[in-house]
């Protein structure tokens, strides 16, 4: 039996990100197949406490995954032991992370671009892991595809039951094209195996893009939804979908950042919470004295005064621009 449905919507597991509050936004915006923060597997073995709190699984969660990056197989191997204790609906293995502090202990991307090592590692987690097996790679060449599908029918033969495909490689990091030709190849070469295209989906004409380009009906958001958990709705409901208006885009940001607080304390929240408010206020027309306002953020009564602020320094201008173009991504409705 398939993993996820046809036409399903993926949140992808983001470091320093994707953690109970923020994926409880998501869920609230229609997401429903969601993942832990990537976590390091040598992190697991030797700091567990801190480490398990990453694993925490709300109540509510009909679906979640966790996923484990590293290159050590001893590490993996504890790793896999632990995550066997917890209840998840699958766990992912990491090949596709781009930055340096992964990439030069071998990890993420760059095991990606190794391909007998990067399979060595799978194949503990596959041996060893009471749940499903997964995996998210980058495409390992920008010109040919055969390394990419080497390491994906690999991964396929030691029983990745799903592959997520980011169409750039490691150097392009977030930016750039996305590679649609490659990640199509991957899904043709793999027809027994669920592809799921990743990369660059910030909106309905991005998700449009990569679904007719690619050929696949999973996608995976990452960037696109962060500050917007609204755009699984809008993605899956199409023209049915409504925007948030600023009551509902103020409550949203109050819920996510208030659980935060509840989840690490104040002083930590409020500090963590400062890139959320960024992603929050990004491209919904609010003055740049928010975004100052929003980086000031210490303490709760910070919080309450960044919200006190919101409507008065909402542009009018805004509105007009969006009459302009009424296709615009992150949208808000009077």
């Amino acid at each position: 039996m398939p993993l996820y449905p046809e036409n399903a919507l993926l949140m992808a597991p983001l470091s320093g990100f994707t953690d109970l509050p923020y994926r409880r936004a998501a869920r609230a915006g229609g997401c429903r197949f969601a993942f832990t923060e990537m976590v390091d597997v040598a992190s697991l073995t030797y700091a567990r406490e801190r480490s398990a709190g990453m694993l925490r699984r709300g109540p509510e969660e009909e679906f979640l995954g966790v996923q484990l990056v590293g290159a050590d197989h001893e590490f993996i191997r504890r790793a896999a032991d632990v995550v066997n204790e917890y209840e998840f609906s699958v766990v992912d293995f990491n090949l596709g992370c781009p930055v340096p502090k992964v990439a030069k202990k071998g990890a993420g991307a760059e095991l990606g671009r190794h391909l007998d090592a990067a399979l060595a590692c799978f194949a503990i987690i596959a041996e060893r892991s009471r749940h499903p097996v997964t995996a998210k790679i980058r495409i390992v060449d920008a010109e040919d595809p055969a390394p990419t599908l080497a390491l994906a029918k690999g991964l396929a033969e030691l029983g990745a039951q799903a592959i997520t495909v980011h169409g750039r490689i490691k150097e392009a990091f977030y930016s750039g094209p996305v590679n649609f030709g490659m990640i199509r190849a991957v899904r043709e070469a793999l027809p027994g195996v669920q592809v799921i295209a990743n990369g660059g989906v910030t909106g309905r004409v991005k998700y449009q893009e990569i679904r007719r380009e690619t050929g696949c009906s999973l996608v995976m958001l990452a960037r696109g939804a962060m500050g917007n958990p609204w755009l699984f709705n809008e993605l899956s409901l199409g023209d049915a979908y409504v925007p948030p208006d600023i009551d509902e885009w103020f409550g949203v940001i109050r819920e996510h950042v208030e659980g935060m607080i509840e989840l690490y304390g104040e002083e930590s929240a409020m500090r963590m919470a400062r890139k959320i408010l960024h992603d929050y206020l990004k491209g919904r027309g609010f003055h740049s004295v928010m975004k100052a306002l929003a980086s000031a953020v210490a303490t709760r009564a910070d919080f309450e005064a960044f919200l006190a602020r919101t409507k008065q320094e909402h542009s009018e201008s805004y509105w007009t621009q969006l009459e302009a173009n009424p296709a615009a991504e992150r949208r808000l409705r009077r």
